[in-house]
This record gives C-alpha cells, structure tokens and sequence, in this order.
C-alpha cells in the first residue's frame, strides 16, 4: 500500500475572503496615496498569504511505522485501533467528549476524523483525534503499517 501523506490545507474560500480583506484594506488606504496603497496591498497580500499558507500547512503521514500527525510522530506499535469519525461523531470528540490530555490535530474546516487510541503505557495520551478529509484511507493506511501479530 502506498504510504499515506495528506495536507490539511485551508479551503478555497478562504483565500477567497482573504483577497477580498486584502481589497478592503486597497480601498482604506486610497486616500493616502498610491505608495500607502501599493505598499499596504503588499504587506497585507503576503500576510494573509503566509498566514493562511502556515495555518493549512499541518500534514498527517504514515511512513516507515509511524504516524505523523503535526509535530508529534509516534510508532505504529504504540496505537491501538484507529476509528474513522462521520462529522456527528467528530464533533462529539473534539467537544464534549474530548479528554484534555488527548493531542489533536484540529481543524475546524475538516468535517470529518480518525481517533486513534495510543496503547503505550508510558504514555499519558489517551488517544490522538486527527482532522482529516479521508478518514477511511488514514484508518485503512494505519492498519497496513501495523506489523502482523502471530
């Protein structure tokens, strides 16, 4: 099975909101003259740019054993069932069914996730709750990266 890479990237729209921002902020800055407004329509494109480029920049992989979610990489050997999430049930863990001490990888414009328990007993991490478009795939991926169990 190909290893699994996935970017959770922000949605078009936001880009969209984010050009029309940046307009907004060209018409302020009309009446103080072409170089505000040059020099304002630049600093605010590459603003939002950056900050909508590094808010969608997070990633989920599993390669060589191991899930990388964010900053965090751990073994495969040390998760235990991985559980696709329909948005009801998404919503259900990240609200009122989180456990603080759970590390998740949150995006709020991903309906859809995977909880993956962590059965390592050094490990205070309940369980890892990952945004993500293709639950099913991540789910299908962590069980092929499971050594087999004899």
């Amino acid at each position: 099975m190909k290893p699994y890479d996935e970017r959770l990237t922000v949605p078009r729209t936001w880009w969209l909101m984010a050009l029309f921002g940046v307009i907004l902020l060209g018409v302020a800055l009309v009446p103080l003259g072409p170089v505000a407004l040059l020099c304002g329509l630049a600093a605010g494109g590459a603003l939002a740019g950056v900050a909508l480029s590094t808010y969608g920049s997070a990633r989920i992989r599993v390669v060589a054993g191991s899930l990388v979610a964010g900053q965090a990489r751990i073994p495969v050997t040390a998760l235990g069932e991985a559980r696709a999430l329909d948005a009801d049930e998404a919503r259900a863990w990240r609200t009122h069914r989180a456990d603080a001490r759970a590390h998740m990888l949150l995006r709020a414009y991903i309906p859809t996730a995977v909880r993956v328990e962590v059965t390592d007993p050094g490990d205070p991490t309940p369980y890892l709750y990952l945004s993500t478009r293709r639950p099913d795939r991540l789910t299908a991926a962590l069980a092929a990266a499971r050594p087999d169990v004899a």
